[in-house]
């Protein structure tokens, strides 16, 4: 072999080895478990709690009737203003004007029968007392018996005047009564608003709402000049918010538009209701939120979207939750070892431990426990675990399930953006 020949056969074998070294490496960095992989960096957070309700005025009085006739007269419509003090229903008064005049007469007849009873008790006492004073000058002249049937005369007409007295209250309180009933057929607006429910027309009857409230209100006035938004909040959530904190309100009528609103109250008491799938019970609290400058065509029971913020953290190491997983930790042991002896350390169990998968120079994954915050939109506060500047696992979910420590990760293409979409 020529010293040429062994020149090419030699180039020839550096091409090879040279081929194969590299088609290893291309088949190396392919290899591993495809993940999103996301450096911690510092973010401002906000944390908040989304509930769902409708929008109500703060101050609102629903109208019935305290007695039940035909409406003559219905001086509003829906919508309409109206002042404190203004006439807005009548009922027919007719039937109490009766009873008025009823209770009056029988007033009058009671007062009469009181000055008889009262002028027969004096005539009574006056009879008695002059057959007394003979009787003590001359007893001889009257006898027992007849002082006993002027003292009995006396004392009944005594009895008759009380029961007469006792009359005339009755007579006097069936009076107040019916003019009570009578001022009750004119019914006024009692606050200031606007009618914002009216359930009656003129000629329809008005019955008392004692046994059913529903159906006895006539209208509805409210206040709309101060709006709330009570929502439901579940009682995992209920405990994070305090009165004063300010919310995001999304009113569906109004899509491109939100409110700025505060808290005013949190109920102490929950309000149940039984899920329609699976029968259990659902434990929520009513919060009302009250809005800042709300639009002036807002109608009652618009239904509204409230985020409240609850808490808040400015420039603060941040880590996706989504990276955040769960991680059964080593076997614990109580108690330190004891020398010498022989009885085995007792096994009190497992710990689940919260962490993330950090990644470092070689792709390779370790999972490192961390202490969280807050929890904003897509990222939680991170209080410990990590250091800023770090690649961390942040996706996918999948992924993150089935990770273990010394696993090699690649990280995922991210997909081309189109012209005009907002980067996520």
């Amino acid at each position: 072999m020529t010293k040429r020949t062994k020149f090419i056969v030699i180039g020839a074998v550096v091409v090879v080895a040279g081929g194969l070294g590299f088609m290893q490496y291309k088949k190396g960095s392919k290899k591993g478990t495809e993940v999103r992989i996301e450096a911690v960096q510092k973010r401002d957070l906000v944390a908040s709690v989304t509930a769902s309700g409708q929008v109500t005025p703060r101050t609102k009085v629903d109208l019935s009737a305290d007695i039940t006739g035909k409406i003559v007269a219905l001086n509003v419509k829906m919508g309409d203003m109206v002042r404190k003090g203004q006439l807005v229903l009548q009922i027919d008064p007719q039937q109490f004007e009766s009873q008025v005049q009823r209770a009056e007469a029988a007033l009058a007849n009671s007062r009469a029968r009181l000055a008889q009873a009262r002028a027969s008790l004096q005539q009574a006492q006056n009879n008695y007392q002059r057959s007394a004073d003979i009787k003590k000058s001359n007893p001889t002249l009257i006898s027992d018996e007849q002082i006993e049937q002027l003292k009995t005369t006396f004392e009944v007409n005594q009895a008759l005047l009380e029961a007469a007295s006792q009359d005339v209250k009755q007579g006097e309180a069936s009076l107040k009564d019916a003019r009570w009933q009578l001022s009750r057929t004119n019914i006024y607006a009692p606050m200031s608003g606007r009618v914002t429910r009216l359930n009656v027309e003129n000629g329809e009857t008005a019955v008392q709402g004692t046994f059913n409230k529903d159906a006895a209100t006539l209208m509805t006035i409210a206040d709309m000049s101060v709006l709330e938004t009570k929502v439901k909040v579940d009682e995992t959530d209920v405990s994070r918010i305090s009165l004063g904190d300010s919310a995001v309100i999304q009113i569906d009528a109004f899509p491109d538009t939100t409110f700025i609103g505060r808290v005013v109250e949190v109920s102490q008491s929950s309000v149940r209701g039984a899920t329609a799938a699976t029968g259990d019970q659902a434990i929520d609290y009513e919060v009302k939120i009250r809005l800042v400058n709300p639009p002036t065509d807002t109608r009652q029971d618009f239904s509204a979207t409230a985020k409240v913020i609850t808490d808040t953290r400015t420039k603060v190491l941040a880590i996706p939750i989504i990276a955040l997983t769960v991680r059964e930790n080593e076997e614990l042991k109580s108690g330190d070892s004891v020398p010498n002896s022989k009885a085995p350390a007792k096994q009190v169990g497992k710990k689940d431990v919260e962490g993330v998968f950090v990644v470092d120079g070689t792709n390779k994954v370790t999972f490192r426990p961390v202490k969280v915050g807050i929890a904003g939109e897509k990222y939680f506060e991170v209080l410990s675990g990590v250091k800023e500047g770090e690649r961390i696992v942040g996706g996918t979910y999948q992924a993150i399930r089935e990770l273990k420590d010394g696993t090699i990760v690649r990280e995922a293409k991210q997909p081309e953006q189109k012209p005009g979409e907002k980067k996520s």
